[in-house]
């Protein structure tokens, strides 16, 4: 097994902003998606008669009167996007926009990139400035992610970038 890093380059800034513009459209579709369900769910058991109705007539009336409500249904978002960063990042080490802008994230000690090393880059990303530190980091080219989860990532080759090629690298 041939390292990573000795074959492929790390990422610039520039290329890292664009895959992460096209994941954050991704990750808003997974949100609106996860919200609908979970509304879908809440309307079908107001309409029964499951919850109490506290009064209103109109479920949306209900739905923003309730603190309790309002929190569950952003919980549940936020945790189906945490999700999709998790679970595409310890299944292969790229997202979509990822994929498509030829980025990989690899672990520095270890083959294995798991939930606890793709939970603490997303906690320590702070949203995507963690990412700024590569500006000042040139020569390394590391996120504030990168560098606490001990990880890297790499511009991979067009043949590198199939899911095919893995196992070799």
């Amino acid at each position: 097994m041939v390292k990573a890093s000795n074959t492929f380059p790390r990422a610039g800034f520039f290329r890292r902003l664009a895959a992460m513009i096209y994941d954050l459209l991704v990750a808003v579709a997974v949100g609106m998606c996860a919200g609908l369900i979970f509304m879908v769910v809440l309307l079908i058991t107001f309409q029964t008669g499951v919850i109490d109705n506290q009064g209103f007539t109109h479920f949306m009336d209900f739905f923003q009167h309730s603190l309790l409500f309002n929190l569950l249904a952003q919980i549940w978002v936020g945790l189906w996007v945490l999700a999709f960063f998790l679970w595409f990042w310890k299944n292969g080490g790229q997202t979509i926009g990822m994929r498509a802008w030829r980025l990989r994230l690899f672990s520095l000690n270890s083959n294995q990139m798991g939930y606890g090393r793709a939970l603490l880059r997303i906690i320590f990303s702070f949203g995507g400035l963690g990412t700024l530190l590569v500006l000042i980091d040139y020569k390394h080219k590391q996120s504030l992610q990168d560098r606490i989860a001990d990880t890297e990532m790499l511009v991979l080759s067009k043949d590198a970038n199939h899911h095919k090629a893995w196992e070799n690298l």
